[in-house]
């Protein structure tokens, strides 16, 4: 993971991220990122519930975006009992990933931190700390 003062960076021209939203820089396209996403997730056996290219979206009622897609995904056999014991983790599982081109050309991995859904949640211990590694590794 890179470190907090580069988590927190610009996302864009004078946008700065929520609290809690971790960010890894790609070396790769937000095309073949989320490829590669999707092949890592698949590789383990979690399930991609969707795969949303919001720039073709944008395109479709006329307005622009740069490259930016979002992956949703989980393995309910993971999450459905951490809903059943904490029902507010059901705002944010399914997991998201977030990858996107800011106004420089450089391309991001954004997930809301294993941290954050702990502390927001009231969980007793970090969860998705192994998918937290699988995304760094789909930006490597």
């Amino acid at each position: 993971m890179q470190p907090l003062s580069e988590k927190w960076a610009v996302f864009g021209k004078n946008f700065m991220p929520a609290p809690g939203i971790s960010r890894i820089k790609s070396k790769q396209s937000v095309a073949n990122t989320a490829a590669r996403l999707v092949d890592l997730l698949n590789n383990k056996g979690i399930k991609i519930f969707a795969r949303i290219d919001q720039r073709a979206e944008a395109q479709h009622v006329g307005l622009a975006l740069r490259p930016t897609e979002l992956i949703i995904f989980g393995d309910p056999k993971t999450g459905t009992p951490l809903m059943d014991a904490y029902p507010s983790l059901a705002l944010d599982l399914p997991l998201k990933a977030l990858i996107y081109e800011d106004t420089t050309g450089d391309v991001w991995l954004c997930f809301n931190s294993p941290e954050y859904l702990a502390e927001r949640h009231g969980l007793p211990t970090i969860p998705f700390e192994a998918v937290a590694k699988l995304l760094e590794a789909a930006a490597g």
